[in-house]
C-alpha cells in the first residue's frame, strides 16, 4: 500500500515533490521519507516547523553561506537528511531559495526531495495569496492538499488560512458552511490549489480520512473536482497520519 501511495504522488527516484494547502502538508511530507526506500531530503521554501526528533539530529539549519556544503556532507552519512534555516519567530524554521535547493539537488545525491512550498498556520483549509506558493522550477510533482474535516464548519479563520480568498474563489460569504462543492471549486480553481502548478504533475490529496462517513464526502469532493478540470486525473484520499494512510484513489 505504501509504494502505490508513492507512486501516486509522483515520490519516485529523481523527483521533487512540492506540496501545498493545509490539513496535512507535514504529515504527508514525513509519510513518504518513512516510507521510501532511498536517499530523502527534507526541506521547505516556506516556514516550517522544527523537524520531528527522528530527522533533527542529522538536521542542518544554518544561515551560513555554506549551508549547501553542509547538505551535501550530512547526506553523506544519513539516508533522510532535513535542511532549513533559523527563524527568529519561535518555532518556526525559514525555507531555503530556489537557487540553494537546485544546487543541492544537483550535488547532495539525494534520490528524492520533499519540500513544503506553502504555509498554513496549522489551518486545515487555505487558498494562496498571489506570492503564494513557493514552488521550484524543477519541481516534478505538486500535492495541494486539503482536510476533509473543513466540511460542515463555518468559514471562518479557526479554520482556513485566508478565509477571504476562500470566500472570493467559491462564491460564498464569510461565515457560510463549507460543502463538498466549495472544497471542490477550491481543488480546481487556478486561483486556488492549482496556483504555481503550472506545468507540473498536480495530485491533490484530501486528507484525515479518518472513517467511512468522512471517506464519502472525500469522494464527492474528489468527483465535482475532477469534473471541473482536466489539470489531474486523480485525487487520492488519505490519513496521512496512519501507519497505512491510503483510504482510496478517485480517478476520471
Amino acid at each position: 500500500m505504501t509504494d502505490t501511495l508513492l507512486e501516486l504522488l509522483g515520490a519516485v527516484p529523481g523527483a521533487l515533490v512540492c506540496f501545498v494547502g493545509a490539513g496535512g502538508k507535514k504529515s504527508s511530507l514525513y509519510q513518504l521519507a518513512r516510507v521510501f526506500d532511498g536517499r530523502v531530503g527534507i526541506t521547505a521554501t516556506a516556514h516550517i516547523e522544527p523537524f520531528p526528533r527522528r530527522y533533527a539530529q542529522d538536521a542542518v539549519v544554518t544561515d551560513a553561506p555554506d549551508l549547501v556544503d553542509r547538505v551535501c556532507a550530512a547526506a553523506e552519512h544519513s539516508r533522510v537528511v532535513a535542511f532549513a534555516k533559523p527563524c527568529p519567530n519561535p518555532g518556526r524554521l525559514l525555507g531555503v531559495t530556489h537557487d540553494e535547493l537546485a544546487a543541492i539537488r544537483a550535488r547532495a545525491g539525494f534520490d528524492l526531495l520533499l519540500v513544503k512550498a506553502d504555509g498554513a498556520r496549522g489551518r486545515i483549509v487555505k487558498a494562496p495569496a498571489e506570492h503564494e506558493p513557493a514552488v521550484p522550477p524543477d519541481a516534478t510533482t505538486v500535492v495541494p492538499v486539503l482536510s476533509v474535516r473543513a466540511l460542515g464548519q463555518p468559514l471562518s479563520e479557526r479554520i482556513a488560512h485566508r478565509p477571504e480568498r476562500i470566500a472570493a474563489l467559491c462564491g460564498i460569504a464569510p461565515g457560510t458552511t463549507l460543502e463538498p462543492t466549495h472544497l471542490a471549486q477550491l481543488l480546481a480553481s487556478p486561483q486556488g490549489a492549482l496556483q504555481g502548478s503550472a506545468g507540473k504533475r498536480v495530485v491533490p490529496v484530501v486528507n484525515m480520512v479518518d472513517d467511512d462517513g468522512l471517506a464519502a464526502l472525500a469522494r464527492d469532493i474528489a468527483r465535482e473536482a475532477l469534473a471541473r478540470t482536466d489539470r489531474f486525473d486523480r485525487v487520492v484520499l488519505a490519513a496521512m497520519n496512519r501507519p497505512q494512510p491510503l483510504v482510496d484513489v478517485v480517478t476520471r
